[in-house]
């Protein structure tokens, strides 16, 4: 059987049409990204890519920041085209010039080929420029009205394997001794649940250890707090997926993110991979030499 064709997304388009938007959706979808390669490399990108193992879905987001190298895109794509390896697909993201102005103003950047004060003399030359390789585009999304939320669902519904916006949530556990997680979406404190470590013989130890995780999560307060907290959790979840959240990262911390936190992260974990992706990570168990 022939082997399957690795693909090849070329992302280009007008600056500030929504390129870094979608570079990160493509990105969630599993795609490995290159960001802003010049396309004289194209070629000798793929070379490199078609002798991998590791990679079967491939973006490469070009934009106008190097004008003499974009001269070169179409004859880069034509030759590529020719190549039994890879299956080619051209994405060029438009916008109106009016939407393209008001969004310059509002991050104060200019256009890169700007030459003067004026926006729109910058726009209408970088349109020239790429009037080629808009032609030769397989999709053309014109992002005027759209918000990025609505952009990476129009990628999701032509790139996705799934049709679906890929979801994971990654619950950690964390000592607030050591300092806040600075990634974390929700981050709960569980410092007033009893504390193993006033017992003697579970404080060398830590949340993993099943002595130590029974004495957390069997306390009336601690079964009382969890179930309460599963259930927030789960009526949320479905609203973060909705507003197109990629990946949600749950803290839970006590003082040392040895004990309590870790074992409200373990039973967490548990439950809500029932319905979801999970990851877990206990940030603090290697400073303790004896794990559970």
């Amino acid at each position: 059987m022939a082997d399957k064709k690795k693909q090849l997304l070329i992302v280009t388009g007008m600056s500030g049409a929504g390129k870094t938007v979608a570079s990160h959706a493509l990105e969630d979808m599993g795609y490995f990204v290159v960001d802003n390669l010049p396309p004289t490399l194209l070629s000798s990108f793929w070379d490199l890519i078609i002798n991998s193992d590791d990679f079967t879905k491939v973006a490469v987001v070009l934009d106008l920041r190097i004008k003499s190298f974009y001269k070169d895109l179409l004859n880069e794509v034509n030759s590529l085209e020719d190549n039994s390896s890879v299956q080619t697909t051209v994405v060029f993201l438009d916008a109106s010039n009016d939407a393209l102005v008001a969004r310059y103003k509002e991050t104060r950047r200019v256009p890169p080929l700007a030459t003067s004060s004026r926006l729109l003399d910058g726009i209408l030359a970088e349109r020239q420029v790429l009037t080629g390789i808009k032609n030769r585009a397989n999709d053309i999304i014109d992002t005027s009205n759209l918000t990025p939320k609505e952009l990476r669902q129009k990628l999701l519904a032509a790139f996705s394997e799934k049709h679906e916006q890929p979801f994971s949530i990654e619950v950690l556990s964390f000592g607030f001794k050591y300092g806040m997680p600075i990634d974390a979406d929700i981050v709960m404190d569980v410092r007033f649940l009893p504390n193993p470590f006033y017992i003697p013989e579970l404080r060398p130890f830590t949340g993993l250890d099943k002595r130590v995780f029974d004495y957390v999560m069997e306390k009336k307060e601690t079964r009382s707090f969890y179930q309460k907290l599963l259930d927030l959790l789960q009526d949320a979840l479905p609203g973060y997926i909705k507003e197109g959240k990629g990946k949600l990262t749950i803290a839970i911390g006590c003082t040392g993110g040895q004990h309590r936190s870790v074992a409200i992260a373990k039973q967490l974990a548990q439950d809500l991979a029932r319905d979801y992706p999970v990851d877990i990570t206990h940030r603090e168990i290697s400073r303790y030499t004896k794990k559970g």
